[in-house]
C-alpha cells in the first residue's frame, strides 16, 4: 500500500480518510483530461501536445501551429460556475481562499496566453460528462 503524506499547506483534516482522498487527486492526465482527448482524436483532431510550458503556465492540452490553449478544468477545484458546488464543510475559511487563489490563477493564466497571441479555452468537467462531443465542437480546432 502506498503511505500516505500529507500537505503542510493546509489545516490539519479532522478526517483523515477524507484528507487521504482529497490529496489522491491527480493534477495531470484525469479522466475528463483524457476523455476529452480520446474524443480530439476521434474528429481527427491530432498534432496536440500535453501539459507544455508556455507564457508560465502549462495547458492540458496545446495545439502549438494554430496556438490554441485547452484547459481541462475540475468543478470542484476550479469553481464551476454551472454546477455552483458546495465548499466542505470543515476549514470552510481555508478553503473559500484556495478556491479563490484558484480562480485568480485561472484568470492570470489566461490573460497571460491571450497576451502571448494565444486562443484559450476552457472545457469544465461537468461539460465532458454532460456531452463530450458538443463541449469537442465548441472548440472550432
Amino acid at each position: 500500500m502506498k503511505r500516505y503524506i500529507r500537505d503542510s499547506r493546509s489545516p490539519i483534516p479532522k478526517n483523515k480518510n477524507v484528507s487521504r482522498v482529497m490529496s489522491a487527486n491527480k493534477a495531470k492526465d484525469t479522466l475528463p483530461e483524457i476523455q476529452l482527448r480520446k474524443e480530439l482524436w476521434s474528429h481527427g483532431k491530432r498534432g496536440f501536445r500535453l501539459h507544455v510550458h508556455l507564457a508560465g503556465t502549462r495547458p492540458d492540452i496545446v495545439f502549438t501551429k494554430s496556438k490554441i490553449a485547452i484547459f481541462v478544468n475540475g468543478c470542484f477545484w476550479h469553481r464551476c460556475p454551472t454546477c455552483k458546488l458546495p465548499y466542505p464543510k470543515n476549514n470552510v475559511a481555508f478553503w473559500k481562499a484556495k478556491f479563490r487563489a484558484n480562480k485568480v490563477r485561472d484568470l492570470n493564466k489566461t490573460k497571460s496566453l491571450t497576451g502571448a497571441g494565444w486562443t484559450v479555452h476552457t472545457i469544465w468537467e461537468c461539460e465532458i460528462k454532460q456531452n463530450i462531443k458538443k463541449a469537442t465542437l465548441r472548440l472550432k480546432i
